[in-house]
C-alpha cells in the first residue's frame, strides 16, 4: 500500500482544502496522473500519482482542510497481496451472454481504457462549474490539453442541443400567473418559511486563501507601525513616450515603466528594500530587487514576484508583469514566482482607485500603491495653466526601519524619474 500525502508545495504552506478528486476507489491510475486538487492560500495546485496502482482507499472527504502531512487516499500496488479471484457459475455466464454477436460480447467484456486528461486546475474548475465531463472534451491546445476556451465552446454547443421546445401559445403563461401558480403550489404553511429563508444571510467559507490572506494583514498591521506618505506624479511626458513607442509597434504598459524606476530609487535608497530582524535587532539590506505585484484573482489577493528586475529592460519588465498576473488570475502559478519578494507595488489605478493606505506585505519594509490618473488644470512654474496628466500615490513603510523625510526623498525621486522619460538613460547603469 502507498499513502498519498500532503506535501508542503509552497512557502510557508502549512494546510490546504480538498477541492476535488479526479479518481474515485476502484480506479486504476498510472504514475504521475493526477489524483486530487488541494487549494492552498496561495494557488490551486494537483497532486500526482507517486506509483501505478488502484485507488483503494479515500481517506478525506471533498471540502475538507488538511495539514501537510496528512493521508489523502491509499493506492494499491502490484507488489501488494493479489486478491483471490471471484468465479462466477458457467450457467449465470451463459444466461448473461445469451444470443449476443460476438463483436458485441467483446466490447461488453473488455474494460473501457480510462483516459489521462491534460487540464489546468483552473480548466478543470471551469469545467466542473458548468457541470462538465472534461473526459467528453476534446483538446486543442498542445499534445491534446484541454483549454478553457474549450470547455466554454462544449458549453456553447451543449446548451444549443438542449434547448426546451417553446410551449405553444394555447399552454403559455405569464411570468406572474406562473408565479402565482407556483406560489399557490406550495402548502400554506410554507409561506412565511419561504420568505424567512430568502433572509437567511449567504454562507462563505472562511478558509483557505481568504484566511491566509486575513492572517497575514493582522500580522503585518499589528506588527509594524505603518505610515503612509501620499504624492502626485504627473505621467504626461511618460504617455506621450508611451504613444511614441506605440506608432513604432512597441507596446509596454505604464506599470513597466513603474517597476523599473521603483529598482532604481532602491537603490538609491536601499533601507526600503530591507527586512528588520527584531530578536537579532539588525536589518538586513537585500541585494536582489524583487518586486512583488499585488494581483486581484477571483480567489483573492495574490503577489507574483518579478526577481531581479534591476537586471531585466522595461520590456523584459512588461512581459514578465504580463505573464505573472496572468497565471495568478487563471491559478497557475509556481511556488517560485511567488517567493523571496523584497518590495511591493499595486496598480490599482486602472480600478479607479484615487487613494488608499496600504498594508505592508510582511516581512518587507515598503510598499506603493499607484491610483488613478486623472487630467487636470496645473499652474507651470511660469505661471501657465495646462492641463496635465496626473497620478497620485500612497506609499507605506515600517516607521522602525525608515522615517517620513526617508520616504519623501524615496518618492521625489521616483517621481523625477517617471515624469522625465529622457532622464533614464542618464540613470540607467
Amino acid at each position: 500500500m502507498v499513502e498519498v500525502k500532503l506535501h508542503d508545495i509552497g512557502e510557508g504552506m502549512t494546510e490546504g482544502e480538498v477541492i476535488h478528486y479526479f479518481v474515485k476507489e476502484g480506479d486504476v491510475v498510472q504514475v504521475d496522473q493526477p489524483l486530487v486538487e488541494i487549494q492552498t492560500d496561495k494557488m490551486v495546485a494537483e497532486i500526482p500519482s507517486p506509483v501505478s496502482g488502484k485507488v483503494k482507499d479515500i481517506v478525506v472527504d471533498h471540502g475538507s482542510m488538511v495539514s501537510v502531512g496528512t493521508t489523502l487516499l491509499v493506492l494499491e500496488t502490484s507488489d501488494d497481496k493479489a486478491e483471490e479471484p471471484v468465479f462466477e457459475p458457467a450457467q449465470e455466464i451463459t444466461s448473461q451472454i445469451g444470443n449476443k454477436e460476438p463483436e458485441q460480447m467483446a466490447a461488453e467484456i473488455q474494460p473501457r481504457e480510462k483516459r489521462f486528461i491534460m487540464a489546468a486546475p483552473y480548466t478543470r474548475k471551469i469545467a466542473r462549474e458548468f457541470a462538465v465531463d472534461i473526459e467528453k472534451i476534446t483538446g486543442t491546445g498542445p499534445h491534446g490539453r484541454i483549454t478553457v476556451k474549450d470547455v466554454y465552446d462544449y458549453v456553447k454547443n451543449r446548451d444549443q442541443t438542449e434547448l426546451p421546445a417553446e410551449p405553444s401559445e394555447s399552454k403559455s403563461s405569464s411570468p406572474k400567473e406562473t408565479a402565482e401558480f407556483e406560489l399557490e403550489r406550495r402548502p400554506r404553511k410554507g409561506r412565511n418559511e419561504l420568505i424567512q429563508e430568502h433572509q437567511k444571510p449567504e454562507v462563505i467559507p472562511f478558509r483557505g486563501r481568504r484566511k491566509q490572506i486575513a492572517k497575514k494583514m493582522t500580522q503585518s498591521l499589528y506588527t509594524i507601525p505603518h505610515v503612509t506618505h501620499f504624492e502626485e506624479a504627473d505621467l504626461t511626458e511618460l504617455l506621450a513616450y508611451r504613444n511614441e513607442l506605440k506608432e513604432m509597434d512597441i507596446h509596454i504598459s505604464a506599470a513597466a515603466f513603474f517597476i523599473k524606476a521603483i529598482t532604481l530609487a532602491l537603490k538609491q535608497f536601499p533601507v526600503f528594500n530591507a527586512k528588520l530582524d527584531e530578536e537579532n535587532e539588525v536589518i538586513y539590506l537585500e541585494k536582489e530587487y524583487n518586486i512583488g505585484i499585488a494581483v486581484d484573482t477571483e480567489e483573492g489577493l495574490i503577489v507574483p514576484v518579478i526577481h531581479q528586475a534591476d537586471r531585466l529592460s522595461v520590456r523584459q519588465i512588461h512581459a514578465k508583469l504580463k505573464m505573472l498576473t496572468k497565471k495568478a488570475q487563471e491559478g497557475k502559478l509556481e511556488p517560485n514566482e511567488m517567493r523571496h519578494g523584497t518590495f511591493t507595488i499595486s496598480n490599482v489605478g486602472p480600478l479607479g482607485s484615487i487613494g488608499a493606505t496600504p498594508i505592508i506585505n510582511y516581512p518587507e519594509t515598503g510598499l506603493i500603491a499607484f491610483h488613478k490618473t486623472k487630467k487636470i488644470p496645473v499652474v507651470m512654474e511660469n505661471d501657465e495653466i495646462c492641463i496635465r496628466s496626473i497620478m497620485t500615490m500612497s506609499m507605506s513603510f515600517d516607521h522602525r526601519v525608515a522615517d517620513g523625510a526617508t520616504a519623501v526623498a524615496f518618492t521625489n525621486y521616483f517621481k523625477k524619474l517617471i515624469e522625465n522619460p529622457k532622464l533614464w538613460p542618464i540613470e540607467l547603469a
